[in-house]
């Protein structure tokens, strides 16, 4: 999949939900897995893959600083966004986590 270059976070999540990533995650440190807060599904590492990733950094606010991940669980049938602080903001165990489910990936 081409990646695309977007100028903000909000771009990139409007342009995902507009490609059909429409579920909202959420990173559950403590369980280590991704919960949709709609459905209330939980996806463990095994359960999804992650499809992009863009990567924001803020030039002039360091809490601008944040990942977008797009992620599909076909299994489960879901397509949703995760959006993680990164740098100075982040929370150690959600960045952890994050680590932990993209080297899954790889």
């Amino acid at each position: 999949m081409t990646q695309r270059n977007y100028e903000t976070v909000t771009e990139a999540v409007n342009d995902l939900k507009k490609r059909g990533y429409s579920a909202d995650l959420s990173i559950e440190a403590d369980k280590d897995c991704l919960v949709c807060k709609s459905t209330a599904t939980q996806l463990s590492p095994e359960d999804f893959t992650i499809d992009e990733v863009y990567r924001f950094e803020g030039m002039t606010d360091p809490g601008d600083e944040m990942i977008v991940y797009a992620i599909s669980a076909n299994d489960k049938n879901i397509k949703g966004i995760v959006v993680n602080a990164f740098g100075m903001y982040s929370s150690y165990r959600a960045s952890k986590l994050v680590e932990h489910l993209t080297k899954h990936h790889d």
